[in-house]
C-alpha cells in the first residue's frame, strides 16, 4: 500500500518516522507542508494540525509514536525487543525521549540567560540519567541492535551539532556512553538521511526567529545567515 509522510522540514517527530522507515527498508513519499500557514487538506487529516501524518493509501495515521509501533508492528524487521518487558522498557524510554525534546525546545525559547542556564542544566540532568541505563558496550541503546528508542534519540541529538556550532556546547562533557551513542547515531545512514542537506541552516535561521536568550547571543557573535528570515514564529515540533 503507497505509504506518504506529511512531513515538516524541522520536525524531530517527522524525522522518527522517516528513520523507521528507512529502517524497514520501506519505499515512501514525503510531503512538506508549511505549519505556519496550514492548508485544508493537511488539517482534514490531522486532528491535531501537527506533523507527522503517515497516509497508509489514504487512511491517515498521527502521531509519531503511533506511526512508529505501527510500522514495527506491519512491515520486518522488527525493532522493539520481543521479550515483553523489555519491550515496554524501551517505550518508557521513547517517551523520555519526548521529555528531552521539550526541554530542547525550552532552552531555545529561554527568555534570559538564567532561565537559558537552569534548561541547561536540566538538559545535562536528563543525559546523566540516560548514562546509567545505557550499555557499556553499544553503539545503540540496546547494545548492537538498532531499535525505536535510537530512532527517536537521533533527532534530539542533532540538534546539539547546530548548538554546538553556535557556541553552545558541554551538554556531554560528564557522560561518556551518551556521547559515544550520539556519534554512532550520527553516523547511521537512516539518521543522516532523515533530514535534508539544508537543515542546519534552516534551523539556525529557525532559532534567530525566536527573540530568545539564545538567539540573541547568536546575533550578537554575527551568526545571522546571509538571507535568512524572522517570518517563522512557530516551533519545527509536531508530536
Amino acid at each position: 500500500m503507497q505509504l506518504t509522510l506529511i512531513s515538516h522540514t524541522l520536525c524531530p517527530y517527522v524525522q522518527r518516522a522517516a528513520i523507521v522507515l528507512a529502517e524497514k527498508g520501506v519505499a515512501f513519499e514525503r510531503r512538506d507542508v508549511d505549519l505556519a500557514n496550514k492548508p485544508d487538506w493537511f488539517l482534514g487529516i490531522s486532528p491535531l494540525g501537527k506533523t507527522p501524518v503517515l497516509l497508509v493509501g489514504t487512511q491517515p495515521v498521527f502521531e509519531s509514536a503511533v506511526i512508529c509501533e505501527y510500522l514495527d508492528e506491519t512491515v520486518a524487521p522488527p525493532l522493539h525487543p520481543a521479550e515483553p518487558l523489555s519491550r515496554a522498557r524501551h517505550r518508557g524510554w521513547m517517551e523520555f525521549g519526548s521529555v528531552v525534546l521539550n526541554l530542547v525546545g525550552s532552552f531555545y525559547t529561554a527568555p534570559d540567560a538564567t532561565a537559558l542556564q537552569a534548561r541547561r542544566e536540566e538538559l545535562i540532568a536528563k543525559f546523566a540519567l540516560l548514562e546509567r541505563v545505557l550499555p557499556d558496550h553499544g553503539p545503540y541503546f540496546a547494545g548492537e541492535k538498532f531499535s525505536l528508542v535510537d530512532a527517536v534519540f537521533g533527532p534530539v541529538f542533532r540538534y546539539f551539532d547546530v548548538f554546538e556550532q553556535i557556541g553552545e556546547a558541554g551538554f556531554f562533557e560528564a557522560t561518556t556512553k551518551v556521547r559515544a551513542w550520539r556519534h554512532a547515531l550520527a553516523q547511521r545512514p537512516s539518521v543522516r538521511q532523515a533530514v535534508s542537506p539544508q537543515y542546519p541552516g534552516l534551523l539556525r535561521q529557525f532559532l534567530l526567529a525566536r527573540n530568545s536568550e539564545l538567539s540573541r547571543r547568536m546575533l550578537s557573535a554575527g551568526q545571522a545567515p546571509a538571507g535568512s528570515s524572522c517570518a517563522r514564529k512557530g516551533r519545527p515540533q509536531g508530536n
